[in-house]
């Protein structure tokens, strides 16, 4: 998929013109055809659209918001770039915020949530295309923190998970970790299930955490060989 089938994608949908740009541009950096770095012309994004640049300018700044865009004074629209010791503080902060998630969900869990996260891994084990996958991941974490009953808590989750789906993707597709991230998947899901809270947070917070390292330590690779 390339920027104008996004474009034509989004363009389909009945919402307000920056948060339609905005969720082209989102894609289009997860899916990096927008490359860390890159500039964003919000002249030539503009033209794409068919817009003027006000609404571009507003759906640059949902996203710099959402940490996937910098703004400089000067230079314009950038899409941002995370080291490795940002990314370690963004996985430690949501290790801890997704534990508190877990715990305060637990005692409201619902059979009807149970079957729905169990939907989400079956289709995950159907999926290959690693945007798919990091999706699914994220619907199978927020189906069981829903019952938190903490939209904050969750808003803040999720834009920290945007800040890393980047990588996520990377780590589904070229890192072997879509078997392992499935069985703790399930393993949680049964703790869930069991409604058991001393099983179910110390398996999140593993899971979490060993793929923040995972992630970590693929940017400082990165890092030595760039």
């Amino acid at each position: 998929m390339n920027l104008n089938e996004l474009v034509a994608n989004v363009l389909q949908q009945q919402r307000s013109t920056p948060d339609l740009i905005a969720d082209a541009l989102r894609e289009a950096i997860l899916r990096g055809i927008f490359q860390e770095g890159q500039s964003l012309r919000q002249d030539e994004i503009a033209t794409q659209f068919g817009v003027s640049r006000i609404p571009v300018r507003e759906a640059l700044r949902q996203l710099e918001a959402e940490g996937l865009v910098t703004l400089h004074l000067n230079r314009g629209a950038m899409v941002s770039v995370l080291t490795a010791a940002e990314l370690q503080e963004i996985c430690e902060i949501r290790s801890a915020l997704e534990v508190t998630a877990i715990q305060l969900a637990i005692p409201n869990i619902r059979e009807v949530d149970i079957e729905k996260a169990a939907v989400i891994l079956e289709a995950s084990n159907q999926a290959t295309d690693a945007g798919a996958l990091a999706k699914l991941n994220w619907e199978f974490h927020a189906t069981l923190y829903a019952t938190a009953e903490r939209p904050r808590l969750l808003g803040m989750i999720q834009t920290l998970q945007i800040n890393c789906d980047r990588y996520v993707r990377v780590q589904m597709a070229q890192m072997d970790y879509q078997e392992r991230s499935q069985k703790e998947h399930y393993q949680l899901l049964d703790a869930c299930h069991q409604r058991d809270s001393k099983i179910a947070v110390p398996l999140l917070k593993q899971h979490i955490d060993s793929a923040g390292e995972q992630l970590v330590a693929y940017l400082e690779q990165k890092a030595v060989t760039s």
